[in-house]
């Protein structure tokens, strides 16, 4: 008789995780309110009538996210990385074409997924920290007609915000290309208008400004792209990722795959919390809480790595000092203070997000702290009561009036 592998020595988890949960104020995932947090602990049928009721729900929440009046908006079983390779990969293939602008890791990913499909791609690459240049743009576009057009609203890996995205695409549809926009750190953060701008695909990720759990994420297709999509003969090179299967589910409730049910309900109360809220007052909250934290940054002797003219609000980059080693920042600041930041790909920079959960006066205050405490510790000089003061200037009356 075989003998069966021996049982493992296991860990319960609750020895593993810190007696304090790490204060997660990094480029993402982001604290979840309560109500997030709570649905995500239900499991109910993925094909029953309640499920059908709040996919219903969902989606009307998520057109408003958008800011689209458009009928296909999907959510995507995975990381907002799935959501971008369904937008890209369901567009392109071999023979098609895509011009890729870059200007960090995420943009060339996107790029990556094209090439992974058999579409022809070029990419167009900016040096970072530096936004998309809209004349590089046109002269590319002059050259060669492409089908589709990739690049970020907010390039997540390195702070930068491409703030003449609506007129690049406005650009690449008069040269009759679709476009695909990756918001994944701006949906709901700050203004984005998928009809007005006449965006063709939008990407974003449950875990970021959405303020909801990592593994699902959400997608919204234009009328022209869903024709696109829906004209393509040929098989798919995938199933889950396949809109028009997905769509089965998410546009009449038929079955596709066995639905991320917690994950889908999650995200359903976070969608519901930023109605409550109106996007109008998540903007102010956002760029006012983003702002003040960069004052308190400044005011305490660091430098941010992106100029303010084209800097994104809601992860912020800082440049780390000559002769500090940024690792050991974050290691202080984890294992000091319980706040976590992230580092970069690449990049000698600390970031901090500012979405969601992460733009409250609390958090904020708490990070500045312990990131000023941390470079005191590591032996580099920063003048910490001023960043402080900076920061509650900047925050104004919004520290008193906490609304959770």
């Amino acid at each position: 008789m075989n003998q069966p592998f021996p049982s493992p020595v296991t860990i319960p988890l609750n020895q593993i995780l810190p007696q304090e949960p790490l204060l997660l104020m990094g480029a993402g995932p982001v604290p979840i309110p309560a109500a997030v947090a709570q649905a995500n602990g239900v499991v109910i049928n993925h094909l029953g009538d309640t499920m059908n009721q709040v996919i219903a729900g969902l989606k009307q929440m998520a057109r408003y996210a958008f800011q689209t009046g458009n009928e296909v908006v999907m959510g995507v079983a995975g990381p907002a990385s799935a959501a971008m390779e369904m937008g890209v990969t369901n567009l392109l293939w071999p023979g098609r074409k895509a011009l890729v602008l870059e200007n960090g890791t995420f943009s060339a990913r996107m790029g990556s997924m094209a090439e992974a499909v058999g579409a022809e791609v070029d990419r167009l690459k900016f040096p970072e920290p530096s936004m998309i240049d809209i004349e590089q743009v046109k002269a590319a576009l002059a050259k060669k007609q492409y089908d589709v057009v990739t690049l970020v609203q907010g390039e997540t890996s390195c702070g930068i915000h491409n703030a003449n995205l609506p007129e690049i695409v406005a650009l690449c549809k008069a040269h009759g290309a679709l476009v695909v926009v990756d918001a994944v750190v701006t949906l709901t953060t700050m203004p984005l208008w998928m009809d007005q701008w006449k965006i063709d695909v939008c990407i974003s990720g449950g875990q970021k400004g959405i303020s909801s759990i990592p593994g699902v994420s959400l997608i919204a297709f234009s009328k022209e792209a869903w024709e696109v999509i829906e004209g393509r003969s040929g098989s798919m090179p995938h199933w889950c990722l396949d809109a028009r299967k997905a769509y089965r589910f998410w546009g009449f409730q038929q079955y596709h795959y066995t639905a991320p049910v917690p994950g889908i309900l999650a995200l359903y109360e976070a969608l519901r919390l930023i109605c409550e809220e109106t996007l109008q007052k998540r903007f102010e909250r956002h760029k006012k809480s983003s702002e003040a934290l960069q004052a308190g940054i400044e005011a305490m002797g660091l430098e941010l790595f992106v100029p303010k003219e084209y800097r994104l609000n809601s992860v912020v980059a800082i440049s780390i000092p000559k002769g500090v080693d940024g690792y050991q920042i974050r290691k202080l600041m984890a294992t000091k203070f319980n706040v976590e930041i992230a580092g970069a790909f690449g990049l000698d920079i600390l970031r901090i997000g500012q979405m969601g959960e992460q733009c409250r006066s609390h958090n904020v205050f708490k990070t500045l702290y312990a990131m000023g405490m941390s470079f005191k510790q590591a032996g580099f000089a920063v003048n910490l009561a001023a960043g402080m003061a900076a920061l509650e200037e900047g925050l104004g009356a919004d520290i008193y009036n906490y609304v959770p």
